[in-house]
């Protein structure tokens, strides 16, 4: 394979897990990021690569060329004050060029609350969070533009993320995990790893215009989670809180919204197994290697 042009818009732990899956599979690849801070070259993991400045309002102009030059764009930055900032700046330099693929990182919120039950790529997107109307409405931006320019682009929703550096072990170690009590309260979840596997498969096999759940074979309640957690790591198992004695507002509009996200047309279409098919086999990889 030819050397091969990644940007990427954001490079957050799904962004570094995908670099370290192209390291892995020996890919040549030039990388270039962006980054709030000013442009420099960094090394992630002994790899050069190029962070340029980008903050929202202001960005450098390099930055044009690297997309001139890309082969894949991945996104992953957040909206900004209902805003797409990635769309905003640069949907029109986007639409001139040929690329392999843009990937936009959305997420499950976008169903809103189904009451425990199993949704799909073609369930109703009713959003209940700010977040998930932020990102709905994003989705929908960058499908009309991908359709208008006939751009390559596939949106992954992710359920809720975790890793080596992100997950309930470290939670129940430095004391910040709780148990609430909600019935019915179910939630999907993804390994930041079987994320970077499903990018690095779609780089072969890919289809314009398709949206899928990222989400393992398990949805579960917070309390089952982190129970296991608890005795996987003989620590004590934390209080237990109700809903309304939750004081952070993002988690209790988490707890608003309960759905098991399905992750059939995923496996399907990408013919692929989970390294992580559970928080059961994800939470012994982390306690054995990291923790």
């Amino acid at each position: 394979m030819k050397r091969i042009k990644i940007f990427c818009f954001g490079f957050g732990q799904v962004a570094k897990s995908y670099v370290d899956k192209l390291k892995y599979e020996k890919i040549d690849f030039d990388l270039s990021t962006t980054s709030r801070n000013e442009t420099k070259k960094l090394l992630f993991d002994k790899t050069e690569y190029q962070s340029y400045n980008f903050d929202g309002k202001n960005f450098d102009k390099e930055i044009l060329k690297k997309l001139d030059e890309a082969d894949y764009i991945l996104i992953s930055i957040a909206p900004v004050g209902g805003k797409d900032i990635v769309f905003e700046k640069f949907q029109s330099e986007l639409s001139k060029k040929n690329f392999k693929w843009i990937t936009y990182l959305s997420a499950t919120s976008v169903y809103g609350n189904h009451d425990g039950e199993w949704v799909d790529e073609n369930s109703e997107t009713n959003p209940t969070s700010e977040n998930g109307k932020q990102r709905l409405k994003v989705e929908q931006q960058w499908q009309k533009f991908a359709k208008e320019n006939k751009k390559p682009l596939q949106i992954f929703r992710l359920s809720g993320i975790y890793s080596n550096q992100s997950n309930i072990l470290k939670r129940l170690k430095l004391g910040e995990a709780k148990i609430i009590k909600k019935p019915n309260h179910f939630f999907s979840r993804i390994h930041v790893e079987d994320i970077a596997n499903i990018l690095f498969v779609s780089m072969k096999k890919f289809r314009s215009g398709e949206i899928f759940n990222i989400s393992d074979d398990k949805p579960a309640s917070s309390e089952e989670v982190t129970i296991y957690g608890a005795q996987l790591s003989g620590m004590d198992t934390p209080k237990v809180i109700s809903v309304n004695e939750i004081e952070s507002q993002m988690l209790k509009n988490f707890y608003k919204d309960s759905k098991k996200v399905s992750n059939k047309k995923m496996k399907n279409f990408f013919n692929l197994k989970l390294k992580y098919p559970t928080y059961i086999e994800g939470l012994k990889h982390i306690m054995d290697h990291s923790v």
